[in-house]
């Protein structure tokens, strides 16, 4: 059983580290919410494995990870208190080994990999370091028909981390060396590594910026769908959070993609608002799509046809 001591250790770590999370997190039911900062802390802890120590060498980050596969997996025992109730509530809720193992993966793919010469390879990546995160939540959750979740939760795990990627080009390149926007865009723009460094938003950088968040927009879009698939007292926070992270676009937009003189950051304020905007919503119709659609910054129909590249650009499809 999870102890008070390993609980609160947990739900630090996320209030510390995961805010947007966080305010989602508090609406889950507490059956719920309680392990889902023990999974949380968990994440964090393997990523700051590779970017919390950046004087660690490769060789001993990657021996640090594969100690916390072998932790969390209960190869073997540990005094960490977060490890420990990771140990607890994998086998209490029966989290699939497999999804431990892709996400550590993940972590070790980044000890050595900062650039990603296409989508395929960074989505092959996101299926470790994010879509597993929202596989291992159907089992936290309890989800009754979770083949029929699973994609939709691979998917808005991977709209997730668009969004982080595209909010924080900046502090990825600067504290990380790392560049997310695939190569293949980056190309098809004519942005270059030196501009990215520079932090200079050219036309073509604001463009690049505006097709992966169309991108990072189906996603949302395909993973809201499957919300329906989750317990109905989980479906409300599961909503919140994909409006609150897809929110991050309308303020991106609103710089006109320039995400590298400063990254865009959604207030406690705004978040209330978005907040009793979205219960308002929720009480009228009880569908995810239905509120999303009304209340999230992601276009839909005409107006998701029609975005152009960036401000006083022209529409140009995927």
């Amino acid at each position: 059983m999870v102890t008070d001591r390993q609980l609160r250790r947990s739900k630090t770590i996320q209030q510390r580290t995961g805010r947007t999370f966080h305010f989602a997190t508090r609406l889950l039911p507490r059956r719920v919410r309680h392990p889902t900062y023990v999974l949380y802390a968990f994440f964090r802890v393997a990523d700051e494995v590779v970017d919390g120590a950046t004087d660690r060498p490769p060789a001993e980050q990657r021996e640090r990870l594969e100690a916390l596969r072998a932790q969390a997996l209960g190869r073997e025992e540990t005094d960490d208190p977060v490890l420990a109730a990771f140990q607890e509530v994998r086998e209490e809720r029966d989290i699939p080994a497999a999804e431990v193992e892709r996400f550590v993966d993940a972590m070790l793919a980044d000890v050595e990999k900062s650039r990603y010469d296409t989508y395929e390879e960074l989505a092959a990546y996101m299926r470790g370091s994010a879509a597993a995160v929202g596989v291992m939540m159907q089992s936290v959750m309890g989800v009754e028909n979770p083949d029929a979740a699973r994609p939709h939760a691979v998917a808005l795990g991977e709209a997730f981390q668009l969004t982080n990627f595209l909010r924080d080009v900046r502090e990825d390149v600067e504290g990380h060396d790392r560049i997310y926007l695939p190569g293949t865009t980056r190309d098809r723009y004519g942005v270059t590594e030196a501009e990215i460094r520079r932090c200079d938003p050219t036309d073509g950088f604001r463009a690049a910026m505006a097709h992966e968040l169309r991108r990072a927009e189906r996603k949302y879009r395909e993973g809201v769908a499957g919300i329906r698939y989750l317990p109905a007292d989980c479906q409300f926070a599961v909503l919140y959070a994909a409006v609150l992270y897809a929110e991050h676009h309308r303020l991106i937009r609103a710089r006109d993609y320039d995400v590298l003189t400063s990254p865009p950051e959604v207030g406690a304020l705004r978040a209330a608002w978005l907040w009793a905007k979205t219960r308002w919503h929720w009480r009228r119709s009880r569908d995810p799509v239905t509120v999303f659609r009304a209340v999230s910054a992601v276009p839909y129909g005409d107006r998701a046809r029609a975005e152009p590249d960036y401000a006083g650009g022209t529409p140009q499809m995927d």
